[in-house]
């Protein structure tokens, strides 16, 4: 990617307690990008130290969850598109280009990455990631359907889009929910999602902040909140 193309991007990485990798993330992503922004969700361990270090710029997020994080970093950052990963190891930053080359380009306004059709370390799973898994293809069918889109990932917190169509859509979830509602906002507004193959690793230390039997019902409801809904007209660019 050249250097004009990589003034037009910011990284956020989403971190709490991930001081092991943290630090690996960030210094990935800097090859790509003009800035990486680390939202911390009030780390009690190093992850704030080790990032600064690292090169990033360090913001506390809201403490009412991921999709707070998310929507908190777009009034960070003033570059045209943001590029969300996870501080846990599991996105390899090399895929940052392959993310924003889309969006860069004006054929799409949220690149998604497909762990379905890059390859997923993943998916030599146990058991509470086969039922993700299971959740995810269901809901993708569900979205697909609606829109009449084919999309293969629409859970991947590995993604890219346009800030300004971001802002514009009116994103509400706190939760891990947010990438869902990101996905079925822009299609709702007639904004182009797309998916790109990457890779996820499993995380590398630590256990998921995500409590599958716990927020599995609020992914599903999201979904159907959403499926409902009447497409809104916009102003596109």
């Amino acid at each position: 990617m050249d250097s004009a193309a990589k003034r037009d991007i910011a990284t956020v990485i989403l971190a709490r307690n991930e001081a092991p990798t943290v630090g690996a993330a960030v210094t990935g992503a800097m090859a790509h990008c003009a800035r990486v922004v680390v939202m911390d969700g009030h780390s009690t361990d190093t992850t704030v130290e080790i990032s600064r270090r690292a090169g990033a710029e360090v913001h506390s997020d809201p403490g009412t969850g991921k999709g707070a994080a998310i929507r908190a970093s777009l009034d960070l950052v003033t570059e045209p598109v943001v590029v969300f990963m996870d501080a846990d190891g599991s996105h390899d930053p090399d895929d940052i280009p392959r993310l924003a080359d889309p969006v860069l380009r004006g054929n799409a306004d949220l690149c998604v990455g497909s762990r379905f059709t890059g390859g997923s370390e993943e998916l030599s799973m146990t058991f509470g990631q086969l039922i993700r898994t299971i959740g995810n293809i269901a809901m993708n069918v569900a979205i697909n359907e609606r829109w009449n889109v084919q999309l293969t990932d629409t859970l991947n917190g590995f993604r890219a889009g346009r800030r300004d169509a971001l802002l514009a859509v009116g994103l509400r979830a706190d939760i891990h929910t947010i990438e869902q509602e990101m996905v079925m906002k822009m299609l709702l507004a007639r904004h182009r999602v797309v998916n790109v193959p990457t890779h996820e690793y499993p995380r590398r230390f630590g256990d998921s902040h995500i409590k599958i039997w716990r927020q599995w019902p609020r992914f599903v409801g999201n979904v159907a909140a959403h499926v409902v809904r009447r497409t809104r007209p916009v102003k596109r660019d």
